[in-house]
């Protein structure tokens, strides 16, 4: 009890300090018509809050936060749309979800990105789905990682990267370089096989934000991306696997059906050539991806859901930026936070309205999030994205540009079910 007082306290503070509570009106009229959740709305263990926060000490910001306790009565999980390879909104997620409340999660293949691959629901980096893995690691960028176990929320944050590959019945193993994205492109690399900077072909080993290719890879994909896969390029293979990983069908070129309780394996140049003489009908091939830690054991502990980010925000209480403090550009952020007691801080910050919301730089959301009582923090994806639903209604206001508010149709979101 002492520990969920002193909770109660932070978050006390922070309202205090901010001015204003929920129910407060507000100045933008995208907001300000909205009815406060009411009291018991949420199952217990779950507050839910808005306030007004000045975080450059001048310019406003208003601000929604989910405070779920490690032993509230819910379960914390991510979902996403009809298909990984579609994008839809938080609202529609968590509708078809049955969710009681929800925030955007992993960046994704945006349709307005200067390198948009034709997928505008496929995460970028580590996703993991009740306790599914459906998309590999940028290899060294931070995740947030979520357990259930024994009624209780495990928290965490840490560097992951994802270590894959398939093994043939006769022995053979092949490096398996992705899940659930188009073969041969790589966006927001992470040092995986061969990748190399699209404009450069510099071969990239870390951790790198733009387009990267590789000619040779095997990537499979599951019946979560969608009913098709890409069409493939010339020479390109694709093996079709049932629900055992028994090959059932070889196609050439690559692209097709992906069966409803199968996956597929999908090869290019070097990768080709090992599924001709390792994946031909009637082989088993066992996919395997493990996650491990920046010093290369595997991640402790139950991992229902992985989301990936770019930045760590904080780390024992103390600003993770690094140079990336100094970046002097103000957007809407979504943030996740844990606190000392392992609770789970879900935050949104709105932006690009002058006057009304000036939204946060990095450094400004990694002292809310301190303000908070978080220890550690990650930024998730945010400018156009950043969503909050609470029981069905939208609470923040989604820009893409100042002006009017819309809802962003994203990749996936981070939603509180009743247990």
């Amino acid at each position: 009890m002492a520990r969920h007082a002193r909770l109660a306290a932070v978050l006390a503070m922070a309202l205090t300090l901010a001015g204003c509570s929920s129910g407060s009106g507000f100045p933008d009229a995208g907001i300000s018509s909205r009815a406060p959740v009411p009291d018991g709305a949420l199952p217990e263990g779950v507050t839910y809050k808005e306030f007004v926060r000045k975080l450059d000490g001048r310019s406003q910001s208003h601000v929604q936060m989910l405070a779920i306790r490690p032993d509230a009565k819910v379960r914390v999980g991510a979902i996403h749309g009809t298909s990984l390879a579609r994008a839809e909104t938080v609202r529609e997620m968590a509708a078809a979800a049955g969710a009681l409340a929800a925030v955007n999660a992993s960046y994704f293949d945006i349709s307005t990105g200067k390198n948009y691959g034709g997928y505008d629901g496929d995460p970028l980096g580590l996703y993991t789905e009740d306790g599914r893995l459906l998309s590999e690691a940028t290899n060294g960028r931070t995740t947030l990682l979520l357990g259930n176990g024994d009624g209780r929320l495990d928290a965490r944050i840490d560097e992951v990267t994802t270590e894959g590959q398939v093994i043939s019945d006769d022995g053979a193993r092949g490096e398996l370089d992705g899940l659930n994205r188009v073969p041969g492109r790589v966006l927001g690399c992470g040092g995986v096989g061969g990748d190399r900077v699209a404009v450069t072909e510099e071969p990239m080993e870390d951790p790198y934000g733009g387009l990267c290719t590789d000619a040779d890879e095997l990537v499979a994909f599951t019946a979560e991306w969608g009913e098709r896969t890409p069409p493939g390029p010339p020479g390109s293979m694709e093996a079709v696997l049932d629900g055992d990983g028994q090959v059932v069908d070889v196609r050439k070129p690559a692209g097709g059906r992906i069966p409803a309780n199968g996956s597929t394996l999908y090869a290019t140049g070097d990768g080709a050539d090992w599924m001709r003489s390792h994946a031909q009908r009637g082989n088993r091939i066992k996919r395997s991806v493990q996650m491990n830690d920046m010093v290369g054991l595997p991640v402790e502990g139950a991992v229902d859901t992985a989301v990936g980010g770019r930045y760590r925000l904080l780390k024992d209480g103390e600003s993770a930026l690094g140079a990336a403090a100094a970046t002097p550009r103000k957007a809407p952020r979504t943030l996740a936070g844990i606190t000392a007691d392992g609770a789970l801080l879900l935050v949104t910050i709105d932006g690009r309205a002058p006057g009304v919301d000036a939204g946060a730089t990095l450094a400004e959301a990694a002292e809310l999030l301190a303000s908070l009582g978080a220890q550690d923090a990650i930024g998730l994806d945010g400018g156009g994205s950043t969503s909050m639903v609470v029981r069905g209604e939208l609470r923040n206001n989604p820009r893409e540009a100042e002006g009017k508010v819309t809802e962003r149709p994203v990749a996936n979101a981070l939603a509180l079910f009743a247990r």
